[in-house]
């Protein structure tokens, strides 16, 4: 392959929707999708949660600008369980969770594109703790992702999954002043392991690719009003390792990135959430990723719903 072309590969190689968004890098996190009470666990009992939405970016490299012939678009459902116990840990209540991602994604790269639809990667976390004090909420957590995902190797149009474990201590808080105001923030650091399977090209032969590990958080502002809240919600995400190929750091001289690839990315925009009688909620969130580095950047649309059972 050319220099260019090997390095579009190498960037898209770890192409993943997983938990249903597309990312540079292999992450498996959707990045945006807590923001509103992301540290307020609800009272003991069951949950289901929907997250429904639209992605559109193009591909950046190390100095933010566009590469020409790439881009992504992605449909995708994500299923949520949420059980809270009645146990107390340290004061706190234990729950757990899990997420099924659903993806329909198309991908384009060196000018052609490939449509794929299929199941993501699975997170799922045994340890929920949360705490209540007032006005102040926060919850402590591990997350493990599985690598459940459709993987193509050689060719990342293909791939929904990153094909790789991964896990993520995860510390969230909201706070919720009586007027009316909340701030919330959702701080997560993945870890992430090799992927054994990785050809920069259909038949090349397999080699160790690693993705570097990221920091990210989640947040939101908003003021409700009876039911309603309106706000501004975004993420925040940025790679604190490079990515590695058979444990060598990969060289900027491949293609137009920045050693290392190390992607970096800020959005934000506005949200709305309305709470019925019941307790079940319903969302709406568009986040614009206003810089991105080494990574997509695009534009997400979400849809939530939140209900007890």
């Amino acid at each position: 392959m050319k220099l260019r072309q090997l390095g579009v590969a190498l960037a898209l190689s770890g192409l993943v929707i997983g938990g249903a968004f597309a990312k540079e890098g292999g992450d498996q996190y959707p990045n945006g999708g807590e923001n509103f009470y992301a540290g307020a666990l609800p009272p003991p009992g069951n949950y289901f949660i929907n997250y429904f939405g639209y992605y559109s970016g193009k591909l950046r490299d190390g100095d933010g600008d566009k590469v020409s012939g790439t881009g992504v678009t992605a449909w995708f459902d994500a299923l949520r369980y949420v059980k809270v116990t009645e146990t107390q840990i340290l004061g706190g209540s234990w729950a757990m969770h899990a997420i099924v991602p659903i993806v329909h994604q198309t991908v384009k790269l060196g000018g052609t594109s490939k449509t794929v639809t299929g199941l993501g990667d699975v997170v799922f976390s045994p340890l929920v703790v949360a705490w209540h004090a007032g006005s102040l909420h926060w919850v402590a957590a591990l997350d493990i992702y599985a690598p459940t995902g459709e993987y193509k190797s050689g060719d990342p149009r293909k791939s929904i999954g990153a094909n790789y474990w991964s896990v993520e201590p995860v510390f969230a808080v909201t706070w919720l002043s009586e007027a009316g105001w909340e701030l919330s923030g959702k701080f997560m650091y993945n870890f992430k392991a090799k992927n054994k399977d990785f050809r920069p090209a259909p038949g090349a032969p397999k080699m160790d690719y690693e993705s570097g590990d990221e920091f990210h958080v989640d947040y939101a502002a908003c003021k409700r009003i009876g039911p309603w809240a309106v706000g501004l919600s975004g993420y925040y995400v940025k790679q604190t390792t490079n990515d590695k190929l058979e444990g060598e750091t990969l060289s900027s001289a491949i293609g137009p990135w920045s050693s290392g690839r190390k992607g970096e990315a800020f959005a934000i925009g506005p949200s709305v959430s309305y709470t019925m009688k019941s307790g079940t909620t319903l969302m709406a969130h568009w986040q614009r990723e206003t810089q991105a580095e080494n990574r997509f950047r695009g534009d997400k649309a979400w849809f939530k719903l939140v209900m007890p059972f």
